[in-house]
Formats: structure tokens, C-alpha cells, sequence
């Protein structure tokens, strides 16, 4: 899809007639007048009523302006913990000024006088919600058929357009029912058990990283993690890492959202660190034969893995709302990679940077909740980092844009590399060279701490800490195994849904890599 343009128009400011799009149809709109009359007298009747009906109702959602005047009065009431009967109501109207606009007092009575039982109040109001949904869907349908007539608005734009009026529909009225504690303790136990039978003990999803799921216990569903480092620190090496581990050692489908770099540009970076070739080397395409085996031998890895990458730019959270969806349902993806989340757009004029940002996060969260995988949104440090004195490890306070990203996020955690900075061995005198340190600063459901992977620059990847090489025989020359230990079968075939893999036939030595194997990102 093409770039989305952030300053649409949508003629949003026009108001959709409700009453004229119905007309040209010959049609009323839906509504439920009696129901709307029973629930507003029920309410003014029985002291528990409202609370009954608060969760399904609003004022927009009754079809009679008067009737929804009416119930707006009685959320004021509420919120004022004031009593709700139909004195109390007529007298607030009375201060706002409304009462005559809904027909006095009397008006009131009738209603009162309609109700026979208060029995079935929350199916009434349930239908007088779904009445409200069926005419928000006409008025969206119709919103898309004007802007799709009119030639002035991009087609990419309208469908982006579409999703918003369509999500905000379903966010307002599809809500989660209370759930008792019993059920929720025998999922718990269930996940306890489930958790017991697995020779890791993991009950997330494993990154492939034995110090780090210690800690984890795997990627947890419905969790957002942000992970953050200054530029060149090696997030996106990182999370390519744990990807390539995930799909390809444990067979796990994984999603990554590129805004920075192409599909291509991803795939020679997997390509780099899997073949143990060098990003230098690729690009140039001067490789030795044992090289040009080893390549076409080890990418045999990635032909199956369940991989998928798009590098949509400017990606919305509309956008990646509806993709994720349609991952889960076709390819049942257990792990999404956002890199990275200041490259997001909120898909709507939000007000300032820090503000849309703040949007965005939460936005995440809500979304990995709905699908039920965990998200790992990748993210920029300010500059504060730099200006520190000692081993300028980085802080919370150090997210970049917004703080809402430390609120939102259920685990916090921070790539750095001492090397980088010059620090060389650590307070105790032991090496650090060719070490990045991962540091969990936040951790909603478990521990904080510090765990230390091996970093191989000349591959852009990271390995565990004491991960080794070992040699494998390829007809007189030899060439090092796996980024971590274990070999695998799998691989992946597809990135994208709409860019295919090349196979391992279609390498040749004027294949065109782009990256270079020494930049960590």
C-alpha cells in the first residue's frame, strides 16, 4: 500500500444525514422506540437499574434525540452520586435547561407508565445497541460510497479511511464481559500445567536466548516489550536474531514490521548472519566456491520458516491492526516485531509528536491483548545517554518522545554495548569486548537484571554469551554452524505476502546486498 498521507480530508467535517440517506433508500433507519421508552422508565423506576444498562449504554446511541437528552442527564446524576428517580431527573434537565425540549415533566410519567417489567432491561438495551451499530454501519457505508465517487481522495487514503470508521465502530460497542475469578483461575492452572510438561519450563515464547527466557519464561501473550538503545547499539540486529531462532530452531510463525528498511535489505541481513558471510562480502559478490557452498548450503534454513515481513512505511495502527488479524487467522503468528515504534503514525491528526507517540503505545498494547500474542516494539534513546558520565548505561527516563511508552509497556528492556563507548572490561576487570548487555529496567510479571549475549559484528547478530562454532565438513572446506547452538531443518520461504524468497538457484555472484555486515543499527 502506498504511503498513507497524515492530512486527509475525508469531507470529516460534513455531517452524514441519516434521515436523507435513508430516504434515498425508501427505508427508516434502525431503531427500537419502545425499548428506548421501557429502559429510560425502568431506570427512573428502580434504584439498580442504571447499573444494569451503564455498560451498554450512551447518549448517541438512542435514536430519539429526546431520549438521549434525557439519559445524559441521568449520567450527570450518576456521576454525582446523586439518586436517579424521575423527580431528580426532571430537576436536572430543569438546571441544564432542557426540560421543556424533552416535553416536561409529563413527558417523563409516560415513560415511567410503559414500563411493565424491568425483568429483561439489559437484552432491551442490548437491542437498543445493536440498532445503533446497524445505523453507524449505513452511515459509514455511505461516508466510503461519497468519498470513493469523488476523485479527489487517494484510493489508499479511503481504505485507510474505511478501517478508522470501521474500528471505531466495533472499539465503542464490542466490549469484554466480566469474567468470574474461578474461570479465570482454572486458565491460570491450565497454563501452570501446561507450562510443567515442557523440558524448558517456557511458558511464553522462546527467543532462543537461554539466559534471557530464564529470566522471561519466554515472550508472554498480550505483553508489550520495548526494547530501546541508542543508534548502532544492534536492536535491529537483535531482534533479527531472535526471529531467525524463533522461526527457524523452534518453528514459530513470526511477524516483523520494517519501517526503516526494505524487505530486501532484511533478508540480506538474515542472509549475512545465517551464511556467516560477511554483509562486505555479499555486496561486493566476490566470494570464494567453499563460500558460495556454504551460502547456497546454509540458506536451505530459511526456505520453511514461518517468517513474514512488511515494510509498509509510515505503517498507521489501523494498518497494522487489520494485517496483524489476517496473520493470526491465516498463519498463526505467535510473535510480532515492530522496528521501530517512532516510525508509527497514529493515523490521525493527534495533536503533538509526544501525544501521537503516547497514542501509538497504547494503541499496541490494546492490539497485542485482542490477538493475544506478545508485541516487541523496538525504540530510540535521546541523547542523554551520550551525555553521561561512567558506563552511560541507559535509564528509563531516557525514551525518546513520550513517556507513555514506560507506562504502556509491560517489560522495558535496553540494548548496550560497552565496546562502543570505549569501556573495554568491567568493574572487576573482565573482558567486554565483543559483549552487548541487555538490561531489563522494567518487567511488569517477573524480574529486572542484566543479561550478557555474545556479539558477532562481522555477522550483525547475537548469540549466547558462551554459544561456540563448531566445524562442519562441506567437501574439503569447512565452515562454522548455527548463530547459536542446534542445527535446523527449517527455514523461511515466504517473507512477505507479496515478495517471494529467492531460491537458493537464484543466487549468483552479481547478486546486489545492499547493507553492510558491519552496521549493527
Amino acid at each position: 500500500m502506498a504511503e498513507l498521507n497524515t492530512n486527509r480530508n475525508f469531507n470529516k467535517d460534513k455531517k452524514i444525514d441519516m434521515t436523507k440517506i435513508m430516504a434515498g433508500m425508501g427505508k427508516l433507519p434502525p431503531q427500537a422506540i419502545d425499548f428506548e421508552e421501557v429502559v429510560l422508565g425502568a431506570i427512573m423506576l428502580e434504584t439498580e437499574a442504571f447499573y444494569k444498562v451503564s455498560g451498554l449504554l450512551s447518549p448517541e446511541k438512542f435514536y430519539s434525540p429526546v431520549h438521549g437528552i434525557i439519559f445524559e442527564a441521568i449520567l450527570k446524576l450518576s456521576t454525582e452520586q446523586l439518586p436517579i428517580d424521575i423527580l431528580t431527573v426532571s430537576q436536572k434537565l430543569k438546571q441544564l435547561g432542557k426540560l421543556d425540549d424533552v416535553g416536561g415533566q409529563s413527558y417523563l410519567a409516560h415513560l415511567t407508565n410503559k414500563v411493565a417489567s424491568t425483568a429483561h432491561l439489559e437484552h432491551h438495551s442490548l437491542i437498543i445497541s445493536q440498532k445503533f451499530i446497524q445505523r453507524e454501519l449505513i452511515r459509514v457505508g455511505a461516508k466510503i460510497q461519497e468519498n470513493a465517487f469523488e476523485d479527489t481522495d487517494d484510493v489508499a487514503d479511503i481504505l485507510d479511511m474505511a478501517e478508522q470508521e470501521l474500528f471505531k465502530v466495533s472499539e465503542g460497542n464490542i466490549k469484554k464481559d466480566v469474567a468470574s475469578i474461578g474461570d479465570v483461575v482454572a486458565e491460570a492452572i491450565k497454563q501452570i500445567e501446561e507450562a510443567a510438561k515442557k523440558p524448558d519450563g517456557l511458558s511464553g515464547v522462546p527467543s532462543g536466548f537461554t539466559d534471557l527466557d530464564r529470566m522471561t519464561s519466554g515472550w508472554q501473550p498480550s505483553d508489550l516489550v520495548v526494547i530501546a538503545a541508542r543508534p548502532a547499539m544492534g536492536k535491529t540486529a537483535f531482534v533479527l536474531s531472535m526471529a531467525r531462532n524463533i522461526a527457524v530452531d523452534h518453528k514459530r510463525p513470526v511477524a516483523i514490521f520494517s519501517l526503516e528498511m526494505s524487505n530486501e535489505q532484511l533478508v540480506k541481513r538474515i542472509i549475512s548472519s545465517e551464511s556467516e558471510i560477511s554483509g562486505e562480502k555479499l555486496k561486493s559478490g566476490k566470494l570464494a566456491d567453499w563460500e558460495w557452498t556454504q551460502l547456497e548450503t546454509k540458506i536451505r534454513n530459511l526456505e520453511n520458516a514461518p517468517m513474514y515481513v512488511d515494510d509498509t512505511p509510515a505503517l498507521s495502527v489501523m494498518e497494522l491492526r487489520s494485517k496483524l488479524r489476517k496473520l493470526k487467522l491465516q498463519h498463526g503468528i505467535e510473535l510480532v516485531i515492530i522496528d521501530y515504534l517512532q516510525l508509527m503514525t497514529a493515523g490521525s491528526n493527534v495533536g503533538s509528536r509526544e501525544q501521537e507517540v503516547s497514542m501509538i503505545s497504547r494503541s499496541l498494547k490494546a492490539i497485542a491483548k485482542e490477538i493475544n500474542v506478545p508485541i516487541i516494539a523496538l525504540s530510540q534513546l535521546n541523547r542523554s545517554v551520550e551525555m553521561r558520565a561512567g558506563d552511560k548505561k541507559p535509564q528509563l527516563s531516557d525514551l525518546r518522545e513520550s513517556g507513555a511508552i514506560e507506562q504502556d509497556a509491560d517489560m522495558v528492556m535496553f540494548i548496550h554495548r560497552p565496546e562502543y563507548y570505549g569501556i573495554t572490561q568491567d568493574e572487576d576487570g573482565n573482558s567486554l569486548l565483543g559483549l552487548g548487555e541487555l538490561i531489563i529496567a522494567k518487567h511488569r510479571s517477573g524480574a529486572i537484571g542484566e543479561v550478557f549475549l555474545r556479539f558477532v559484528k562481522e555477522f550483525t547478530r547475537f548469540q549466547d554469551r558462551d554459544a561456540s562454532f563448531s566445524m562442519i565438513d562441506t567437501g574439503g572446506n569447512t565452515f562454522q554452524s548455527k548463530m547459536n547452538s542446534g542445527d535446523s531443518d527449517s527455514g523461511i520461504p515466504e517473507l512477505s505476502a507479496n515478495k517471494n524468497f529467492n531460491e537458493t538457484s537464484g543466487l549468483s555472484a552479481n547478486t546486489d546486498f545492499e547493507e553492510s555486515g558491519n552496521a549493527p543499527f
